[in-house]
């Protein structure tokens, strides 16, 4: 009786090992599976962001195209500030180009950088953020100058100055609204996108 004793002792502590071992893998396996579904939960989430940010910037710049065409007797003008957008101080009624002013979906606030347009007032919005975008081609027509591009501040909704007494138009592969036939240009005039 004393030998099965001895025998079954250690017996129990290798059992008690393998238990210890399989609690220890299982644990592993969970935070594994955890932080996959934490990192997938991420990239979505930067995903939706993204598009918004799309949608909002091409908000933006038409409710920019907007106030620009809709320019009373005189000399046409971009926006002063994006308040201009809310209220058109040009009439004297309430006109609106755009309902509310939208946040940066991709910081959370509404910290745009505003592009200068060449003779005052704002002709364009960008993102301040220098984060890497997860989309990087497939932009559709009016968004075609973000491929390729590696930031998000670098993703500039714009509305291209035009020649005075002609009205912009929207141009296929352009994120702007250029004149006629004008050439499509490289960059966007009077913007200095920041340095990598």
């Amino acid at each position: 009786m004393c030998h099965d004793l001895h025998s079954s002792a250690p017996a129990r502590g290798l059992e008690a090992g393998f238990t210890y071992l399989g609690v220890m893998i299982l644990v592993a396996i969970l935070a594994l599976a955890t932080s996959a579904t934490l990192t997938l939960s991420s990239i979505v989430q930067r995903r939706e962001a993204e598009q918004r940010l799309l949608e909002v910037g091409s908000a933006y710049r038409r409710a920019i195209a907007s106030y620009l065409n809709s320019t009373p007797a005189g000399v046409r003008s971009y926006p002063a500030s994006l308040t201009d957008l809310l209220k058109d101080p040009r009439y004297p009624g309430v006109r609106r180009h755009l309902r509310q002013l939208y946040p940066d979906p991709i910081t959370g606030k509404t910290d745009w950088v505003l592009v200068p347009a060449p003779g005052g007032g704002i002709m364009g919005v960008h993102s301040l953020s220098d984060a890497r975008p997860i989309k990087v081609s497939g932009f559709e027509a009016e968004n075609q100058l973000f491929e390729g591009k590696s930031r998000y501040s670098e993703w500039v909704f714009a509305v291209l100055p035009s020649p005075a007494g002609i009205a912009p138009r929207p141009i296929r592969g352009t994120n702007a609204l250029a004149p006629g036939p004008t050439p499509i240009p490289p960059q966007l005039p009077g913007v200095s996108l920041p340095q990598r």
